[in-house]
């Protein structure tokens, strides 16, 4: 890389501070430094939308198989197969196929009615209260009921799965994850629900999982092995936890700030899917993703060797003015339909996307026909510690 001038420029995905709100340094990044290299954790970093889209979609150059996260690509640990987001075609491919059958929009469209139980369930009792708090009474519910009822795990384990889950994606303040230093996750805690259903089969994704014959990469027609399902498990429950969960939080915050365009909503709950878009777009749950890159390759005029860590900015790419004309720092719920990069792009492009949709129009009709109003108590309100998604672990609010 050459040298240049010193510069204030600087985004570290491990400090605490700079990630309360990231957005002032990721417009300075866009505009002054559209490849940023830091050196502290010898990674680069890409962050206007054309950039980090096209490099999403080069899955050649920018490789999965190593992981999705810096530390992980740093500490070059074994990824067990099944991890989806761990890994390149064809072996992403086949499993992604396996998967994805779970996720049809037909399945989806039908959970509608069971989204809206579990949102009633967790929202009614709150009515004449006066408090509401975004994640501890709907966020860390609705969806984990929804994908644990998907899953087949008993609604009075679920908790205890969340939360499994949730500790996995946890940091300590500005440290690493622990998977890069202690290896990955197993799935075992579900292998008594893997024992049961295998006895006794019903409609879910383990029994799914179980009775599912494919090809592999080497041509063999056969099932998944129980470590196979044990890691689809994990995976899948990891993942429709934490992301619905954080959007919910951020529901809480961004339409409390834009107290206009909550009363639209209110009035015509038809602009609620444009407005979960546009939560999506303005605060995604995932600020970034990491690539580990397999050949030189050169961006404004400099050369990232092979070998090197690349972190696509997607929290930066989502508001990029040059592609969210006028101004991407602004909230708009009647913005021009344009895709943005909160599920991803290309060959990783997110299947729960249908899902987190689904779950998070739901949630907004439901909360804003009970709650049209609320006032968040942002000095009780506490950002989650994680390097690796954006949210809250608690948004209180009067209601």
């Amino acid at each position: 890389m050459t040298t240049s001038a010193p510069s204030d420029v600087y985004y570290d995905p491990y400090d605490v501070q700079l990630n309360a709100d990231p957005y002032p340094m990721f417009k300075r990044i866009r505009d002054e430094r559209p490849l940023y290299y830091n050196e502290t954790h010898d990674f680069y970093a890409l962050s206007r939308f054309d950039d980090v889209n096209a490099a999403l979609i080069d899955k050649d150059t920018f490789s999965s198989a190593r992981g999705a996260i810096i530390e992980l690509i740093k500490a070059n640990i074994e990824i067990p197969p099944g991890v989806l987001i761990f890994e390149d075609p064809p072996i992403h491919t086949m499993h992604r196929k396996l998967l994805s059958r779970m996720f049809t929009p037909r399945k989806i469209s039908a959970l509608e009615d069971k989204v809206r139980e579990f949102c009633a369930r967790s929202l009614d009792p709150l009515i004449g209260t006066g408090r509401i708090d975004f994640i501890a009474d709907l966020g860390a519910q609705m969806p984990m009921r929804t994908i644990g009822m998907l899953l087949g795990i008993p609604e009075e384990d679920q908790e205890a799965i969340r939360d499994f889950a949730n500790d996995q994606m946890r940091t300590e303040e500005g440290k690493p994850m622990k998977a890069s230093t202690e290896g990955m996750v197993s799935g075992e805690l579900f292998e008594k629900y893997v024992e049961w259903r295998t006895e006794h089969p019903s409609d879910d994704i383990i029994s799914e999982l179980l009775n599912v014959e494919f090809e592999d990469e080497t041509g063999t027609l056969r099932n998944l092995t129980r470590d196979e399902i044990l890691t689809y498990i994990n995976v899948v429950s990891g993942a429709g936890n934490e992301t619905t969960t954080r959007l919910i939080g951020w529901a809480g915050k961004v339409l409390a700030e834009h107290p206009d365009q909550r009363r639209e909503l209110v009035h015509n709950p038809a602009l609620i899917p444009a407005a979960v878009e546009e939560l999506l777009r303005f605060e995604p749950p995932a600020p970034h993703v990491a690539r580990y890159v397999t050949r030189d390759v050169e961006y404004h005029g400099q050369t990232v060797p092979e070998g090197s860590a690349m972190m696509m900015l997607i929290g930066a790419a989502n508001r990029d003015g040059r592609h969210f004309a006028p101004d991407g720092d602004v909230f708009d719920i009647h913005r021009e339909s344009k895709p943005h990069l909160a599920f991803s792009v290309g060959t990783h492009f997110c299947m729960g996307s249908a899902l987190a949709r689904l779950e998070g129009r739901i949630a907004l009709e439901e909360i804003l026909k009970r709650f049209p109003e609320w006032e968040p108590d942002l000095s009780a309100a506490k950002l989650s510690p994680t390097s690796t998604v954006r949210g809250w672990e608690s948004m209180p609010a009067s209601i």
